[in-house]
């Protein structure tokens, strides 16, 4: 491993520090988020869970419009650095509301305010930063599966910080201290801000040394200007405001609103007469990947809401001397990431040429997810309401889900940066982030199903009514979507010409 990442360029290393701030941002936040809706703002369980869809799914959402508008008129370090600091004021309007949550008629707003601006903010951020890093090598260089891996140890070293510091901060068991996991959230992302300001000229560059990330030379200079930009970003937040309250309080659109992006995606990309017929069978494989890694995120994502009730109310977390707070548990899959990602950085380059396709290892990342939830329904079955079971099974569940991930998300960011023809980068990645909203909505809708106080829940026919029945609905869920594409996989590997 130590060869190799000798090799990697410097640029690497801004981003990953800009990256993990931000992830301490986002997976701070999302830890205590369903816990402040029901502890401090006392809404109930299916109201919070759809809540938490609506709002993990428009995170991913809008990275449609911010990889647009980056490729076209801001550039990527221009998006990044805006987009953060939407965030940052998303935090602290939420910081605000954690200090009235006692006041409805103040909290409210606030509420959505904040989520408003975390949506947008993070849609300039989240495409550009992703692309960048393909950016840095050259095409079809081997290092790239690798970069990306690093990438990720540095989205999941946040990830498992954010939780620990905001639970520590925001979870103490009084309702008015949520609002520190705020604050937590929005120093870290001024942090993550001010890391990609202070060395994007300096390292972020290309094979050639050009700089990496400016605004197209053709790019309307007007457009580029301060005031135009914080106008067409404060528009915006308003836009994210209505987005994620409409979708929760007044009509639930959001399925037939992601269904549409693709839709039009495919048009755009698919109807572009300067592609030739291998650049466009390249770009259906990323289609066809993105489709199923919906299956995943969906199961994958009740960390912030399901599990999330299950750990406070179903697990033992007394170790005597201290009582381990809920929000951890969402700490322990960057953990292990940080821990294995060089393991499996290290046996893709170790297999040589055995090393499986891109759809095979993603094929085994559903299988993966898919035995950590049957783990878990095996420690659940047959105990009673009421019981709290070990952290084992917790534990042992978020590891194979972990194993999971890295077969499957630094795998699937790397194929799409090397399958999509350059003038479409930003927004083939975003077609991956699309399906990742789908499936946040999704798993809001799934987290609903959460079985308490003896009630029954169906979905598609399938009756859950305890805790066992609810984890085997993602093994089976996950287990023959892995079986699908896993007998695609050859298929699509001819499609990728390699």
């Amino acid at each position: 491993m130590s060869s190799t990442t000798q090799k990697h360029p410097k640029g690497l290393y801004v981003l990953f520090a800009t990256e993990m701030w931000e992830r301490f941002n986002y997976y701070g936040m999302r830890a205590i988020l369903v816990l402040f809706l029901t502890k401090a703002l006392l809404l109930d369980k299916v109201f919070a869970s759809q809540l938490y869809g609506s709002y993990t799914g428009l995170i991913y959402l809008t990275p449609l419009l911010g990889g647009y508008i980056a490729d076209r008129y801001w550039g990527n370090n221009r998006s990044i650095i805006a987009g953060g600091l939407v965030m940052a004021i998303g935090e602290f309007v939420l910081f605000f509301c954690g200090h009235f949550y006692e006041n409805a008629a103040i909290a409210t707003p606030l509420f959505y305010t904040g989520l408003g601006c975390m949506i947008a903010g993070n849609g300039f951020f989240k495409p550009n930063i992703s692309s960048l890093v393909g950016q840095l090598y050259p095409k079809g260089d081997k290092r790239i599966d690798a970069a990306y891996t690093i990438f990720y140890m540095g989205i999941n070293t946040g990830g498992a910080l954010g939780p620990f510091v905001c639970g520590l901060v925001g979870e103490t068991g009084r309702s008015g201290d949520f609002k520190w996991a705020f604050f937590a959230g929005g120093v870290a992302m001024l942090i993550s801000v001010l890391t990609q300001m202070l060395f994007q000229k300096k390292y972020l560059k290309d094979p050639e040394g050009n700089a990496l990330g400016e605004a197209p030379a053709n790019a309307p200079k007007w457009f580029q200007k301060l005031p135009v930009m914080v106008g067409f970003l404060f528009l915006l937040s308003l836009v994210t405001i209505a987005l994620v309250y409409i979708d929760v309080k007044v009509v639930s659109y959001l399925f037939y609103l992601l269904l549409g992006c693709i839709t039009l995606i495919a048009f755009i990309v698919f109807s572009d007469k300067t592609l030739n017929s291998i650049e466009k069978q390249k770009i259906l494989v990323i289609f066809v990947v993105s489709f199923f890694v919906i299956f995943f995120w969906s199961a994958f994502e009740q960390a912030g809401a399901s599990l999330t009730f299950f750990a406070e109310e179903q697990t033992n977390r007394n170790l005597g001397w201290f009582t381990v707070p809920a929000s951890f548990f969402q700490s322990l899959n960057s953990i292990f990431v940080v821990g294995f990602a060089p393991v499996f950085a290290w046996l893709w380059i170790k297999l040589g040429k055995y090393e499986p396709s891109s759809p095979y290892k993603m094929a085994a990342g559903l299988m993966l997810l898919a035995l950590g939830y049957f783990w878990i329904a095996t420690g659940v079955n047959g105990v009673g309401a009421g019981i709290k079971v070990s952290m084992i099974w917790l534990i042992g569940m978020y590891m194979m889900h972990t194993f999971g991930e890295l077969c499957l998300s630094p795998i699937g960011l790397s194929l799409v940066n090397k399958l999509a023809p350059v003038k479409f980068g930003s927004l083939l990645m975003a077609v991956w982030f699309t399906a990742n909203a789908f499936a946040n909505k999704l798993a809001g809708v799934f987290s609903a199903l959460y079985p308490e106080n003896g009630k029954t829940t169906s979905f598609l026919g399938y009756q859950i009514s305890n805790l066992h029945e609810f984890f085997m609905f993602f093994v089976m869920m996950a287990g023959t979507a892995s079986i699908i594409l896993f007998f695609l996989s050859r298929k699509l590997q001819k499609l990728m010409n390699s």
